[in-house]
């Protein structure tokens, strides 16, 4: 019996790499979890704990605009693979440490995984419009939006399991197994071989990226609201912990609970995206999700006033995740599909600084606005930033020229 598949799905070339982003993704929740578990475990440290998720988030906010120059100037496929082999080999020095004087080789090797994954991600997100027809670029975008909670919700219950079980040897080997199983299935070519000519320093190249978005309306419209996001993504990661604490009474595993169910709205929103995404322009899904996501935001935090029960915010959480996946999806399209191919990855890697950039402002500011003008206000001040985004995102949608034009994807429409 055989069966046809629709959409991005269709395509040989996406689908390997929908699968391969999914087994790598579920690898690095694993060790994003067991890491800090194990750093604590090891020291009894909590300041060592600490500068374990610190050296984890380092690597994105300062080595974006190189891994989107890389993006551009190597083949994107071949980049991955080879990032992920590079990412086996990193785990090895893990089977060394015994002692907690030896927790720093703990830290290195958390600081050299997430910077190879901060050059896979720009890679697979460039490489993307080059398989699918451009008008299933952002359903391929829920689709691997998706993927990232199924991941992000497989990974983190494996890596707790695996190294409850199997020590820090069996995280190293699980980690490893879904790296070596992306590179089978990236192994063989899809899409477009790219030989892109070298003729630029690194920071001129970067600097053309940029001059990208400062030439396209599309990608111009975009800085603003992206800075927005991340403003109001890094106010919500201080003020959501001291919402549970204080305003719902709650603790350690109410906060996980709280932020894990999220992944379910997120899958929820995944899918519907991946459906509907042919039907509504990439800067009207941005738009639209974000004044969704702030007036579901504001009313979550605005409900304390009528209850605490945890039952009723676990089941709020978990729908907030569906409007927050759709705003990603929507950001992520409009970029790619507003891009030349060359300039691609550059763009992504320098608009994802700007958010990553604004969260830690957002992080720094949260204790100071909460000061100034006390919780309940600043987490409205979070919700409106969101709306503010995504009305911003509306009006742009009226002014912004035709998308960029891009050679014809190579297809691969094979059936199965």
């Amino acid at each position: 019996m055989t069966f046809s598949l629709k959409g991005p799905l269709a395509n040989r070339g996406f689908r390997r790499l929908w699968i391969a982003g999914f087994i790598s993704e579920t690898g690095d929740w694993m060790f994003m979890v067991a890491m800090p578990v194990y750093v604590y475990q090891l020291t009894g440290s909590v300041g060592a704990t600490a500068t374990n998720f610190l050296v984890e988030l380092l690597p994105a906010l300062l080595l974006s605009p190189v891994a989107g120059v890389l993006a551009d100037r190597w083949d994107r496929r071949r980049t991955m693979v080879w990032v992920s082999l590079a990412q086996v080999v990193a785990l090895l020095p893990l089977l060394t440490v015994q002692s907690p004087d030896e927790v720093f080789v703990v830290n290195i090797v958390t600081a050299v995984q997430a910077a190879l994954a901060t050059v896979f991600q720009p890679a697979k997100y460039a490489l993307l419009p080059s398989l699918v027809e451009r008008a299933d670029v952002p359903a391929a975008n829920g689709l691997i939006s998706l993927n990232g909670n199924l991941a992000r919700l497989g990974g983190a219950s494996l890596g707790g399991f695996v190294l409850g079980w199997f020590g820090l040897t069996g995280i190293v080997v699980a980690d490893a197994a879904t790296f070596l199983l992306a590179i089978v299935l990236l192994l063989r070519p899809f899409g477009v071989t790219r030989k892109v000519p070298v003729h630029q320093t690194a920071w001129r190249a970067y600097l053309e990226g940029l001059r990208e978005i400062k030439a396209r309306p599309g990608l111009r419209a975009m800085v603003v609201t992206v800075a927005l996001m991340g403003l109001a993504q890094g106010l919500f990661a201080v003020l959501f912990v001291v919402f549970v604490t204080d305003r719902l009474g709650g603790g350690e595993s109410d906060t996980g609970l709280l932020r894990g169910v999220q992944a379910i709205g997120g899958m929820a929103g995944g899918l519907l995206v991946g459906t509907l995404a042919r039907r509504i322009e990439p800067g009207r899904l941005l738009g639209w999700s974000l004044v969704v996501f702030s007036v579901m935001t504001a009313a979550t935090w605005n409900s304390a006033y009528v209850t605490t029960a945890m039952g009723w915010f676990v089941g709020l959480f978990a729908v907030l995740g569906a409007p927050g996946i759709a705003a990603f999806t929507g950001r992520m399209s409009l970029t790619q599909m507003h891009t030349e191919d060359a300039t691609r990855g550059r763009v992504l890697a320098s608009l994802q600084s700007i958010f990553d950039s604004s969260q830690a402002l957002g992080l720094v500011c949260a204790g100071t606005l909460v000061a100034w003008i006390g919780l309940p206000l600043a987490l409205d001040v979070q919700a409106a930033l969101l709306g503010v985004a995504g009305l911003l995102a509306l009006w742009n949608v009226r002014k912004v020229v035709a998308p960029a034009e891009d050679p014809e994807p190579a297809m691969d429409t094979a059936r199965t």
